[in-house]
């Protein structure tokens, strides 16, 4: 049996997901793990959705096994996302291939471009480029684009994502095979439902404005339809949905007690960016007027966004090189499917990491409070996930009720 990986936010699972999916079955027996995000999203919001929630709904739809990607990874530059997804699927033992979306199906080109990333020379461009005032994102596309059509290739973010997917595939020196999936439909960016596709942005839009969510059944699968007529159910949709705006005075409150040479430490913080953060936000209303007055050519609003997140939770440039360097230290499991829950077995005799199903055996509400200094890399990265969960909590009207140390893996009974 083939053992296929996945790398996804599911913000929410939709259609498109699972297209992903049939598209795998289609080659035979495959079993299906995905890495997921888990609180927060790789451009630094709340996911919309709780992430148990969420890998129900996955599960229900057609995965096998959903873990978190821990959010010291999930919640980084598209490089760092994509690097955490492949080295936790690789230390797992047992996955055969990685399955991932591009709105192009050159996977040669991709395999290309990706292959330039860490060139001496290319890294030179790239970071000459950087110092000029270009963004990542811009200084790559700048550097690789030697032509109309790479050019246009790289203004696609899922072009983006595979092609650090697959650069992490060639450094990790990883036997898994990469298999490419054309996506279907709306762009990543398109804020419109038609059709069967619809992009995860359009649909968040709706379920924030709460307005013709029954035209919603047509984009995304039973499961996920299912859990957004039930919460319209039970009370107010948009009640239970996050907002980030929520967190802004807690923000405020943090930048006023806080030392320059502190904000200084954090990640992603250089070249002054804490004063400018700092004095905008004695101007700014709430979070997201923060963000796109903080926003600049250099600094887009998803490194932002990610920053302030950053900044709450005192995550400094040394946790995260710490991060970098161990790569993920566990699997975290949020739920399986019949045939996923046998599979587990498999994972723990062959995975290089533990499988974790009871948070607390690994790091308990006591134990998280200690010192940093006391705790181990895992019970560090895995902290950060406890944390992110119940600040997660915060951005809605009404909290969530469940927490890491409360909540069980989901298993599905079909």
């Amino acid at each position: 049996m083939k053992v296929t990986g996945i790398i996804a936010e599911y913000n929410p699972f939709h259609n498109g997901h699972l297209y992903q999916i049939n598209k795998i079955k289609e080659q035979g027996d495959s079993l299906i793990i995905a890495v997921m995000s888990g609180s927060f999203t790789q451009r630094g919001e709340a996911a919309i959705f709780d992430k148990w929630q969420r890998a129900k709904c996955a599960v229900e739809s057609g995965c096998d096994i959903v873990l978190e990607l821990p959010f010291a990874f999930a919640c980084r530059s598209a490089q760092d996302f994509a690097r955490g997804g492949v080295e936790l699927l690789s230390r797992l033992g047992i996955v055969n291939q990685l399955a991932f979306g591009a709105e192009t199906n050159d996977l040669p080109l991709l395999a290309s471009l990706a292959a330039q990333l860490d060139s001496p020379d290319f890294q030179s461009q790239l970071h000459e480029n950087i110092a000029s005032g270009l963004s990542y994102a811009q200084a790559l596309t700048k550097v690789l684009a030697t032509d109309d059509d790479t050019h246009e290739i790289l203004h696609q973010p899922n072009n983006i994502l595979a092609i650090e997917y697959l650069r992490s595939l060639q450094k990790v020196n990883s036997s898994i095979k990469p298999l490419l999936i054309p996506r279907q439909g709306a762009g990543y960016h398109d804020e419109k439902l038609q059709g069967h596709f619809a992009s995860a942005t359009a649909i968040r839009q709706v379920l924030y404005s709460a307005d013709n969510t029954a035209d919603l059944a047509a984009v995304l699968p039973p499961a996920t339809y299912e859990l957004t007529s039930q919460l319209l159910t039970c009370q107010n949709l948009t009640c239970q949905l996050p907002d980030m705006n929520r967190l802004f005075l807690p923000l405020q409150a943090k930048l006023l007690s806080s030392q320059i040479a502190d904000l200084q430490k954090i990640h992603g913080i250089n070249e002054g960016l804490e004063n400018r953060i700092f004095d905008l936000s004695k101007t700014a209303k709430n979070w997201q007027e923060l963000i796109q007055a903080v926003t600049t050519k250099r600094y887009p609003a998803s490194r932002i966004a990610r920053t302030l997140l950053y900044l709450l939770l005192d995550i400094d440039k040394e946790a995260i090189a710490q991060f970098d360097m161990s790569g993920p230290l566990y699997a975290r499991l949020l739920a399986a499917s019949p045939a996923g829950k046998r599979c587990l077995k498999d994972i723990k005799a062959h995975s290089t990491i533990p499988l974790i199903t009871k948070t607390s055996q690994y790091l308990t509400t006591n134990k998280r409070r200690e010192a940093l200094k006391s705790l181990t890399p895992l019970e560090q990265m895995l902290r950060l996930d406890t944390i992110a969960t119940e600040l997660r909590s915060l951005t809605c009207e009404i909290p969530a009720p469940r927490n890491d140390f409360q909540q069980s893996p989901v298993f599905s009974q079909a």
